[in-house]
Formats: structure tokens, C-alpha cells, sequence
């Protein structure tokens, strides 16, 4: 019983490790994983890291096959159409009411969030740290949306949709529109101008999705 702890702590980690490796481009579209590899690699055992494999898979970012182990999904464009589709839909609607409900201590962790974003465009940051940052700050801008369940569909298109953004060529124009579209959200936030944040949310979207 005592190991069973330990096991749930281990399958987490390399969860949580794994799902950044997948996003990010670590293994290539369509690769298939050897379980012994992925044990040496990420120093685990066998137990906690089917566990994490199940769980990747359940939650889209792995393809389990029939007594043939576990395969990096492809890619293709209808696919990334569907997700950016419906993260617009799905975004839109928790900040339209991420804005209805909003408090005070929601507009200053916003505030906080953008201005770290905002620090990490305007000096070298490394690319990880930025990520985080970009992700903390979309998750604040629908945090008060009242919908546990909206927010976890919303967190699995946004990994689905960073998996393709981060395999398309880096292009500085876009980068800096994109940046400047986030200090915008924030004050259509504030100022609850529901039509303006969702439209602008919507063009935020689609611009990435365009050079993707």
C-alpha cells in the first residue's frame, strides 16, 4: 500500500513531463514511442509510466493501439481548422462570462499576468518561461467563466493547438501583433466590452492558426 503513493506521484510527473515533450515538438507527428526508451529517458518504471502513456492518450495528445503500444498522433489541416474553430466558440463564450463575473481580484491577477507576459516580450526570455507565462495568462483572462468543465475543454484545445503552432517557423511580424493583442484584451476586459474581447479573442486566434 505504501508504494501506491509513490506510483501516483511518479505517473504525474512524468505526465506532466511528457505532455510538455509532446507539445513541443520533441517527438515528430506520426512517431512511435518504445516504452524501453521512454522508461530510460525519463528515469521511471514500467507501472507509472503506462499510467501516464493511458493518460496521454485519453486526453488526445497519444494514439493507443491494439497491443502495439502508443504513437504520436499526426497532424493535418483539417484537424487544426477543427481546433481552431472550436476554440474560438469555446473561448469566446468563457470570456463573455469570465467578463460577467469577474471581480476585483480577478482584474488584478489579469493585470498581473499581462504585465509578466508583457516583461517576457520586451527582454530575452527563454522560450519555456514565455510559454508558461502566455499560457497563465489566457488561463486568467476565462478563470472566472463558473464551468470547471468549459475550462478543461479549453486547456486541451489549447494543447492541441500549441502542438501545431510550435511545429510552423517563427515569423517576428505576427509575433508582435500577437503581443500587442494581449495588453488590448485586458483593457476590453476591464472595460466588460463583451463584443470587442470576443471579437479581438477571435482574430487572436485565427492570426496563429493562419501561420501555423
Amino acid at each position: 500500500m505504501r508504494d501506491k503513493p509513490e506510483s501516483a506521484t511518479a505517473a504525474s510527473t512524468v505526465f506532466e513531463t511528457l505532455r510538455r515533450d509532446l507539445i513541443n515538438g520533441r517527438f515528430a507527428a506520426g512517431e512511435k514511442l518504445a516504452i524501453n526508451t521512454l522508461k530510460a529517458h525519463y528515469r521511471v518504471g514500467l507501472s507509472p509510466l503506462r499510467e501516464a502513456l493511458n493518460r496521454l492518450a485519453a486526453y488526445g495528445l497519444l494514439q493507443q493501439e491494439n497491443q502495439r503500444g502508443f504513437r504520436v498522433p499526426g497532424v493535418s489541416r483539417a484537424e487544426l481548422d477543427d481546433i481552431a474553430g472550436m476554440r474560438c466558440e469555446l473561448e469566446g463564450m468563457a470570456l463573455m462570462r469570465a467578463m460577467q463575473h469577474g471581480d476585483a481580484q480577478w482584474e488584478s491577477e489579469l493585470l498581473a499576468a499581462a504585465h509578466r507576459l508583457k516583461r517576457a516580450d520586451e527582454q530575452p526570455t527563454p522560450l519555456e518561461e514565455w510559454e508558461l507565462l502566455h499560457t497563465r495568462f489566457h488561463r486568467t483572462l476565462v478563470a472566472p467563466c463558473g464551468s470547471p468543465w468549459l475550462l478543461r475543454f479549453i486547456e486541451q484545445l489549447h494543447d492541441q493547438f500549441d502542438r501545431y503552432r510550435r511545429m510552423a517557423p517563427a515569423v517576428p511580424g505576427v509575433r508582435a501583433e500577437l503581443d500587442a493583442q494581449h495588453q488590448e484584451l485586458v483593457s476590453l476586459a476591464l472595460a466588460r466590452d463583451i463584443e470587442g474581447a470576443r471579437a479581438l479573442l477571435q482574430s487572436h486566434i485565427r492570426i496563429s492558426h493562419d501561420v501555423a
